[in-house]
């Protein structure tokens, strides 16, 4: 019979496999959309100057910022900043990825509750990703003199699992803006929105596998927690 440790490290190794098939897909997918162009030949500068323009934002700064797929929304300083392989490119990949970080400013303009749930916890999370793994590794050496500083350790980590499942109605919602207005204002058509929208979902999958992921670690913590005197 399988105990629970082998258990949960089953779970773990499934999880790296699923995350690495959806990073391989990702990366796939994007470099095949990257080759289809839109109507209008709209760079993705153009496309988040333009859907920001029609939804009444004026306030919000399109950037760009070095790496791949590094593409965010910062609502600290309002800019919707996009890769140098979206910023300049007109493509498909290229319009739903910068129509996607404008779904976070929309999202941002009109107090999305995901969204100022999870802007709320991003000090604490902040905090949480520079010391859990030290305090947690401190905690397994000393559970059996000083158990409370490993359950600080799974309280940090489970703030960081709570960030991670409160992203994911933030993505998916971003995504439907994205993909909505596309559609709408006739930047993809019906021979190119279809691969708009699968770019996003393997994006989307991305966030689902790091939850799963962080959920299936914090229930090791607490399994190694409870069973501190077995």
């Amino acid at each position: 019979m399988i105990d629970s440790y082998t258990s949960y490290w089953i779970i773990f190794i499934g999880v790296a496999l699923a995350s690495w098939i959806v990073q391989a897909n990702l990366q796939s997918k994007f470099k095949k959309y990257s080759k289809i162009p839109v109507s209008g030949g709209l760079t993705g500068r153009e496309i988040a100057e333009k859907m920001l323009r029609e939804n009444g934002i004026y306030d919000v700064k399109v950037i760009s910022t070095s790496g791949s797929l590094t593409d965010h929304y910062n609502p600290a300083n309002k800019t919707v900043n996009l890769s140098e392989d979206v910023y300049d490119t007109c493509s498909v990949a290229a319009a739903a990825v910068a129509a996607h970080e404008c779904g976070h400013a929309l999202q941002h303009a009109v107090a999305y509750a995901p969204l100022k749930m999870r802007s709320s916890l991003v000090p604490i999370v902040s905090f949480a990703s520079n010391w859990v793994q030290w305090i947690i590794l401190i905690g397994m050496f000393t559970i059996n003199m000083f158990p409370e500083v490993l359950l600080a350790g799974i309280v940090l980590f489970a703030m960081t699992t709570l960030f991670s499942f409160i992203t994911l109605p933030v993505e998916i919602d971003a995504s439907r803006r994205a993909t909505q207005w596309l559609s709408e204002s006739g930047i993809t058509n019906y021979t190119n929105h279809s691969a708009a929208v699968s770019a996003l979902r393997s994006a989307a999958y991305t966030y689902v596998v790091a939850a799963l992921g962080s959920l299936a670690t914090l229930m090791y913590y607490v399994m190694i927690y409870l069973g501190r005197r077995d």
